[in-house]
């Protein structure tokens, strides 16, 4: 379905969906969509995945969303959906906000990507991959012309990258931790853990 937000008659336009699934025997449905966020450009596109329903998250290993706010369709096609008993999936993908006006083939591709991942079934691409590569250089060009642009798409690489990093992980942190208390506990041959007795 592709078609403008309702901003009116939402609860009759959901109920018409809801039938609609109902007369076709649909047993799931996968809601996609884009979200503007502080992301570069030039790094793969972040995706999330997630459900309200729990046999869902369980089987896909998939998150519930934690977002509370205003919301759109998909949000209360998917409760109602969920409602009358059809699980349903949302993947999102993290669209660049400063280059907001035109469709991301990169952010396509990496919903396809996700879908087909998820779902088993596969998606034929057509120009999607080439499409991708030319709006990255199309967006490559118009920054390389405004130092504005440049300088805050590297903040959000150098931002992208520090989360990114294997240091970012738990598991690295909690072993420069370990690294830490050796050292101290080297240094003043005390437990770390147990005040120095009186």
């Amino acid at each position: 379905m592709l078609g403008a937000e309702p901003s009116r008659s939402w609860r009759s336009f959901a109920a018409e969906i809801v039938d609609l699934a109902d007369v076709h025997d649909v047993t799931g449905v996968v809601f996609v969509g884009a979200m503007l966020a502080d992301v570069p450009h030039t790094r793969p596109i972040s995706i999330y995945v997630g459900s309200e329903n729990p046999d869902v998250r369980a089987e896909f290993t998939v998150e519930r969303s934690s977002y509370e706010g205003p919301v759109g369709i998909l949000s209360v096609l998917s409760e109602a959906l969920e409602a009358a008993g059809v699980p349903t999936l949302s993947i999102w993908a993290s669209v660049p906000h400063y280059v907001h006006n035109a469709p991301s083939p990169k952010a396509s591709l990496a919903i396809l990507e996700k879908v087909e991942e998820i779902t088993g079934v596969s998606i034929p691409r057509g120009d999607l991959a080439e499409e991708a590569a030319a709006w990255e250089s199309g967006i490559d060009a118009l920054a390389a012309e405004d130092d504005d642009m440049a300088g805050y798409i590297e903040q959000l690489e150098q931002a992208r990258d520090t989360v990114d990093s294997p240091e970012a992980s738990g598991e690295a942190i909690a072993q420069e931790f370990e690294r830490y208390l050796r050292k101290r506990d080297g240094k003043s041959g005390d437990d770390p853990w147990r005040p120095p007795s009186a």
